[in-house]
């Protein structure tokens, strides 16, 4: 057997066991999401999973735009007309079951897709009810989500990978031709592991220690741990055993656990959390290691596989230590800067939130309805809800003394409650406000700092279907400098003679930016709030100056816009970074950033990573 090394696991091991692990037990573990672009090492790893396989397992993949009757099957319409009753017609899921399902571009998933799949997932059967059919078929599925975005793109959906127990990033690996990247787990071996897999008992010293270091790391899914206990079990499979020991468990917190983590334990300890120990061959061996323990150490045979944890600590402790170890990097640095990494759009921003068009946009499927007001009948999804009435229809519209078949009239009877009309989804136009500070003696630069910003972004809008605003707060109210426009020069205009100096009303500004988003969202369009402050506000709602007052009206301010749930963006504009500004960012649940000596092309580059173009 391949030996498994204490601490962090090598990436090259780490492939390797995640795929023998998944084959396994595909059913059980849900799924892996595969961080990966297309490339050959993607190829590559798909190919061992498949290898590792039982043959004749189902392979299928499900595209980004599958439709749902393909999906989770529906009626099959050319044999309903034939048959003069409903004739359901198997999906993907249906077709995949003890076999796998590729779901492609998974970090493209719609939220129907994904609630789909974790039902599946749940209860390893597709339900259908609609179209007059009442079917339920097994789908005893295992996923694999290819997530071919980037850091900073849009995340797989929380309801898939809260199921998919594994997780394995190949960015950046170019290909799996290297011999200690191929693993020993072979297909027999993997094929008497799913024998003995279901007779692998789990000591309660183990869950304890699973449970426990799930805790400690943040993952508060009930779900993690489960699925960490059933990959110790395979690991204590691959390896021929029937009871799981210590290094299972150090295996099943490194591969399920680590990747959820969400905090960093209290650990009394000064040694770094990544594991600089030696290499594995120099290691002391462990309960899982392939050499025998010497004679004098375990004069008993049986002691060597003895449950016990290694001297040196708790079971929990040793978990916890292999968890950490196996921390991703990127994880590992959100972590200790107190943030778990997200996405950098919040939802709703980028190139607009979708919404539902009657006319226009990318066809997303039909609903009843009649074909009124520009609406379009959906022909397809009318046959089909007509389909399975035709039998009864004919025989209830037939002259009286004949018989269906040779009545005149028409071969299909359409009702009115039949009709099914199209609908669309279109990304909503983004509207990026401005929110600039025009107080005090830099205001002149702030707000040529604003123009520049403006005219470059407006360059863009004839490609993005964007608009800008501007709004400058000064002396004791805000104003509308500038309403939501594409025209480069009506905004050039209207900013030219804008005067600066006086108070800093900044809770004025907040709420005219809150009420000016408010209105972009009843035209339909998507706010997206930029905010050029320091955040040192001293001039209260009501006009009067004084600190205290004008600060507490900000923080309420902040927290309305906080409550509409609008991208936002809080650029600190002071020449050193001030912790009024970011308190007022955290209040606002707006991305913060330094600019001390922000420029219109900075300024401008940081607005469009927070509204990317519109995806195609």
């Amino acid at each position: 057997m391949t030996e498994r090394p204490t601490g962090a696991i090598p990436a090259a091991l780490m492939r390797a066991l995640v795929a023998a692990v998944f084959a396994v037990d595909p059913v059980g573990l849900g799924g892996v999401l595969v961080r990966s672009a297309a490339g050959t090492a993607r190829d590559q790893w798909l190919q061992r999973l498949r290898d590792a396989l039982p043959d004749g397992t189902p392979w299928r993949r499900i595209p980004l735009a599958i439709h749902e009757d393909r999906l989770l099957g529906g009626l099959d319409l050319s044999a309903t007309l034939h048959a003069g009753r409903p004739v359901p017609l198997r999906g993907v899921l249906a077709e995949a079951d003890g076999g796998i399902v590729l779901l492609a571009m998974a970090e493209r998933t719609g939220a129907a897709t994904a609630a789909h799949l974790g039902a599946v997932l749940d209860w390893h059967e597709v339900a259908l009810e609609r179209h007059g059919l009442g079917v339920r078929s097994p789908a005893r599925i295992g996923v694999v989500a290819l997530d071919e975005g980037g850091d900073d793109d849009d995340a797989v959906p929380g309801a898939l990978t809260e199921r998919l127990a594994l997780r394995i990033d190949l960015n950046g690996v170019r290909a799996l031709d290297e011999p200690q990247d191929l693993g020993e787990w072979g297909a027999p071996q993997i094929e008497q592991a799913r024998r003995r897999y279901a007779g692998v008992r789990v000591p309660d010293e183990v869950v304890h220690g699973l449970c426990a270091t799930a805790a400690a790391l943040g993952v508060d899914s009930a779900r993690a741990w489960i699925m960490a206990c059933r990959v110790a079990r395979a690991a204590a499979a691959l390896d021929g055993r029937d009871e799981v020991h210590a290094g299972d468990a150090e295996v099943a917190a490194a591969l399920v656990l680590a990747p959820r983590a969400t905090q960093l334990p209290d650990v009394a300890t000064d040694e770094p959390v990544r594991d600089e120990s030696p290499p594995a061959a120099e290691a002391p061996p462990t309960d899982l290691d392939a050499p025998a323990r010497p004679a004098e150490s375990s004069p008993d045979p049986d002691d060597a596989d003895s449950a016990s944890p290694p001297p040196g600590g708790a079971l929990d402790d040793v978990v916890l230590a292999a968890a950490l170890a196996s921390v991703p990097a990127g994880l590992l640095a959100a972590l200790v800067h107190g943030a778990v990494r997200r996405s950098r759009v919040p939802p709703g921003a980028g190139a607009g939130a979708r919404r539902q068009a009657p006319q226009r946009g990318r066809p997303v499927g039909a609903r009843p309805g009649e074909p009124r007001g520009g609406s379009r009948l959906h022909l397809m999804e009318t046959l089909r809800a007509a389909a399975p009435w035709q039998r009864l229809r004919q025989r209830t519209a037939s002259p009286p003394g004949a018989t269906p078949a040779s009545a005149s009239g028409p071969r299909i009877h359409v009702r009115r409650e039949d009709f099914h009309v199209w609908r669309f989804q279109q990304r909503a136009q983004t509207t990026t406000i401005f929110v600039v500070d025009a107080s005090g003696s830099s205001a002149l630069n702030r707000l040529a700092e604003a123009k520049g910003a403006v005219e470059l972004l407006l360059a863009d809008c004839y490609v993005r279907r964007d608009s800008v605003a501007v709004i400058a707060f000064r002396g004791t109210q805000a104003q509308l400098l500038l309403p939501p426009t594409r025209s480069l020069v009506r905004a050039k205009r209207s900013l030219a003679g804008l005067p600066g100096g006086g108070g800093t009303p900044l809770a004025a500004g907040l709420e005219a930016a809150s009420d000016l988003a408010a209105a972009v969202m009843r035209r339909g369009a998507t706010p997206v709030i930029v905010v050029l402050t320091d955040g040192r506000a001293n001039v209260s709602r009501d006009g009067r100056p004084g600190r205290a007052q004008a600060g507490a009206d900000a923080l309420a301010a902040a927290g309305r816009m906080r409550a509409q749930a609008h991208a936002s963006l809080l650029l600190d504009t002071s020449p050193q970074p001030q912790d009024s500004a970011r308190v007022l960012a955290e209040a606002m649940g707006a991305r913060y950033l330094a600019l001390p000596h922000a420029g219109a092309a900075a300024m401008s580059q940081v607005v469009r990573a927070a509204s990317p173009a519109p995806s195609r």
